[in-house]
């Protein structure tokens, strides 16, 4: 397991990617529009020397990611973890009692499976699991 990405909640996209590419001196390498209902957010993707970010704003207020803004303000919404291959990984914490929102899994547009853990394991901080199959 490697660390993968962190995402982080912003109110502000475009200030943000100017934050971290201008002042940090990320690279912007990706940015889109996540659609799927329960996870709808605009995502950027910036790179530090094959370290990323993941900046996410929500495209409504139902989103998680607009109910995390609402409730613990912007900051590090998840840190995502990258496994060699994400059901083996499940059924492996899931025998140590590891418990997983399942309403998250899915498989992206750019073809990373993932799911998040419940916080109740990992001390209040959303821990995402994933896999990139066929890369």
């Amino acid at each position: 397991m490697i660390l993968d990405h962190t995402g982080v909640a912003v109110r502000d996209m475009d200030e943000a990617i100017e934050f971290y590419t201008k002042v940090l001196g990320g690279v912007l390498i990706d940015r889109f529009s996540n659609e799927t209902p329960g996870v709808a957010s605009n995502v950027a993707v910036i790179d530090f020397e094959g370290d990323k970010i993941e900046l996410l704003t929500p495209t409504d207020d139902q989103s998680p990611i607009a109910r995390f803004l609402k409730q613990r303000g912007k900051g590090v919404h998840h840190i995502a973890y990258r496994v060699q291959d994400l059901d083996v990984a499940i059924a492996e914490a899931r025998a140590k009692g590891i418990t997983f929102l399942e309403e998250t899994y899915r498989t992206t547009a750019h073809g990373r499976r993932l799911i998040y853990m419940n916080p109740r394991h990992s001390h209040g901080v959303i821990t995402e699991l994933c896999d990139y199959p066929g890369n």
